[in-house]
């Protein structure tokens, strides 16, 4: 194990892509709920959901989920759909999210009809990354594999620095979190069975 030098640094306000906002104000509104009745369930104030439903806040990873559970929704259904179908996912197809105020980017590299296995691609910006407040998942198990730069994981007290090519095993119902050291970093997690 080895200890990252600090927390993760908090992202300075910058406006957010509405395309999260949109979906999820969308998703609201179809199943007729009110912002406070969501806001409740998923433990965040009416102006901060309203605040992301406009693109001006953008939810830590921890908030999503709470946000998507509020919602009777998965967080895939938060990912911008293509047109792709079948087992076959080309570079183009990759379902995305992106978190503006953290320059975090998701893409999921397996289809969307992947029964136990999900495998997904970050990209983070230095300094950047899940948010301050830790967040855990349904799963059996994760595994985190480092591609470029350094990449900070913390699970729940302990913290490791993942080179290229280092691969951390975790349980994902343990509360951890993840951000870029001082460069930017990518890599993938690989959950089964799948959270998205």
């Amino acid at each position: 194990m080895t200890t990252s030098p600090s927390a993760p640094p908090v992202a300075a306000p910058v406006a957010s892509d509405p395309g999260l906002g949109d979906t999820i104000r969308r998703l609201r509104l179809d199943k007729g709920l009110p912002l406070r009745a969501v806001a409740e369930r998923a433990s965040v104030s009416e102006s901060f959901l309203s605040q992301v439903e406009r693109g001006i806040a953008d939810p830590s990873i921890a908030s999503l989920r709470r946000i998507a559970d509020a919602l009777d929704e998965r967080v895939a259904s938060f990912f911008t759909e293509t047109t792709a179908s079948g087992s076959l996912v080309r570079v183009a197809d990759r379902r995305t999210m992106v978190h503006p105020l953290r320059d975090w980017k998701d893409a999921l590299l397996t289809p969307a009809n992947a029964r136990r296995l999900q495998i997904g691609y970050f990209a983070v910006q230095p300094g950047r990354g899940s948010g301050e407040e830790l967040y855990s998942h349904a799963g059996d198990e994760e595994c985190v594999i480092g591609q470029t730069g350094q990449l900070h994981v913390q699970v729940e007290a302990d913290r490791y620095v993942l080179e290229p090519g280092d691969a951390l095993l975790l349980d994902p119902s343990v509360p951890h979190g993840m951000w870029a050291g001082d460069e930017a970093a990518s890599g993938m997690w690989v959950v089964t069975p799948g959270l998205y």
